[in-house]
């Protein structure tokens, strides 16, 4: 079974059920379940090649949503090209995956480098030498795409981890690990029918692993006008909405919005949150506000939902709120010390996955696959422990990775644009834990013998290539990086450093 034979097998069910609303506009299972098969069979005909990639890069719209289903239904990989990331990022994952087919709205089309892609398909008006998708769902309209026979190993998607200044890092997520996330999601949440999931997060990233889940069920996927807090707070109140996925910092902005210590949703069930972790000062504060409905889930690209889920009966026992819940229905999860034994309860090692849920592999990256997947366990570069109870709780991570705002920031990334600059000798990238974003993104730089340089001429630098989610909040100055004895730098001391000048910068 093929993740998008759950949305067909609900389509035929019910196709008169409301599968999708933007504004005044609704569409049925039929109706969605129609487009997304001329869609499918165009791509099809545009690419005969199963397999092939087809990137897409758009805002969060009805277009974005069929044009992925599409994708899935044609037997094409899915590459997400985060629009809000640098032109440069895109261009170097677009280049690494050759993607045959990209689909874009007419906004993005003059940033990105698409000379080497054969087809270029709008969300919109056409530009010259690119072809409109409502062209192509009124050319191949009562059309459905051809049976493929890949097999449930083969990649479904293929999504970047990182990589703004080198060679991007491509996870390739199986049919079987999409399926995987499907049962998952609807086993834990005990989605149905009467679902309406308020599309919020960018679906480019974790809201993409709740449209079929939703789909599945015969629920319904509501998308607003934009993601602004107040059009967010308003399509709560109004649409009837059960069910979201956000990041913290996104939560925390709806609240702030409201300026008000509570409201009241009452068809709200599942208020999910994931990409970061969520402090409990910041659980007591959502949970007065939304309700008892905050639920939470821990994953990753190379296991995507759900290793793990707390949900809104776990939030209730405070205890558990600093746990990150028990392993998901389809999930095999364990703590490893570093010798490779599992450990046993209470014990702190990493964390380890294993089964349909984890990835293929990276995308032409052998000798990295193979460090990350020995034996069958993939190794998450998380470390934490079980307890009797099977709540799962994250201590540190072994990797070095900065999650602010649900994304994820490689501290490498970050240092080779830092280092670039005429004045800076070495920098060294961290995250400091924030109110608003989880963690913000922080430097630490030494700048050369008789050089100079100021906060903001820094980051002004550093922002048109890496975005305002990679670049730092705030840089700190040092004559001299402190070190280790083998003259590494020593972010363990320049952290502990940086919270001890902020502790006394914020008033008591």
């Amino acid at each position: 079974m093929y993740p998008i034979d759950f949305f067909y097998r609900a389509a035929r069910l019910a196709p008169e059920r409301a599968a999708l609303v933007s504004g005044d506009r609704t569409l049925s299972y039929a109706q969605l379940r129609q487009q997304v098969d001329a869609v499918a069979g165009a791509l099809q005909s545009l690419d005969a090649t199963p397999g092939s990639r087809v990137g897409i890069c758009a805002g969060n719209s009805v277009e974005h949503v069929v044009a992925l289903l599409a994708v899935l239904a044609s037997g094409k990989v899915w590459v997400p090209l985060n629009w809000r990331n640098p032109a440069s990022e895109l261009d170097r994952i677009v280049a690494f995956t050759t993607p045959s087919i990209v689909i874009a709205e007419p906004a993005h089309l003059g940033t990105l480098d698409l000379s080497q892609v054969d087809t270029v398909v709008t969300l919109g008006q056409p530009e010259a030498g690119t072809t409109a998708l409502q062209d192509l769902l009124e050319r191949f309209d009562g059309k459905a795409p051809q049976p493929h026979s890949r097999s449930r190993d083969e990649v479904q998607a293929l999504k970047f981890t990182g990589g703004s200044t080198g060679t991007p890092k491509g996870v390739m997520q199986p049919y079987r690990a999409w399926v995987a996330t499907i049962v998952n999601q609807i086993h834990a949440f005990g989605f149905d029918a009467d679902d309406r999931y308020l599309v919020g997060a960018p679906v480019t990233h974790g809201t993409s692993t709740y449209l079929l889940p939703i789909l599945a069920v015969g629920g319904c996927l509501v998308l607003p006008d934009d993601t602004k807090p107040a059009t967010l707070l308003h399509t709560f109140r109004t649409q009837g909405i059960t069910t979201t996925f956000m990041p913290p910092t996104l939560l925390y902005m709806l609240v702030a919005e409201a300026g008000t210590p509570s409201e009241h949703f009452p068809a709200l069930k599942h208020l999910i949150y994931g990409g970061a972790p969520m402090p409990p000062e910041k659980i007591r504060r959502m949970r007065d506000f939304f309700g008892p409905v905050l639920e939470t889930t821990y994953g990753q690209t190379e296991a995507p939902q759900v290793v793990s889920v707390m949900r809104a009966d776990d939030f209730a026992d405070e205890s558990n709120w600093r746990s990150v819940g028990r392993q998901g229905l389809l999930t095999d999860m364990a703590i490893m010390g570093p010798d490779g034994q599992l450990l046993a309860v209470d014990e702190v090692g990493e964390i380890v996955v294993r089964g349909d849920l984890i990835m293929a592999g990276y995308w032409k990256m052998p000798e990295k696959t193979a460090e990350t997947i020995v034996d069958g366990w993939l190794h998450t570069g998380d470390r934490g422990y079980v307890d009797a109870r099977g709540y799962l709780y994250l201590r540190d991570r072994l990797r070095e990775v900065v999650i602010t705002g649900g994304f994820n920031v490689y501290p490498i990334d970050v240092e080779s644009v830092l280092d670039q600059h005429p004045a800076v000798h070495e920098s060294a990238v961290f995250g400091v834990e924030d109110d608003k974003w989880g963690e913000a993104v922080h430097a630490a730089v030494q700048c050369k013998r008789g050089a100079s340089v100021t906060e903001a001429e820094l980051i002004a630098f550093a922002k048109p290539q890496l975005g305002s989610v990679k670049t730092p909040k705030q840089i700190h100055f040092y004559e001299d990086l402190p070190r280790s004895v083998a003259g590494k730098v020593h972010k363990v001391t320049i952290k502990a450093e940086v919270h001890r000048k902020l502790d006394k910068e914020t008033p008591a």
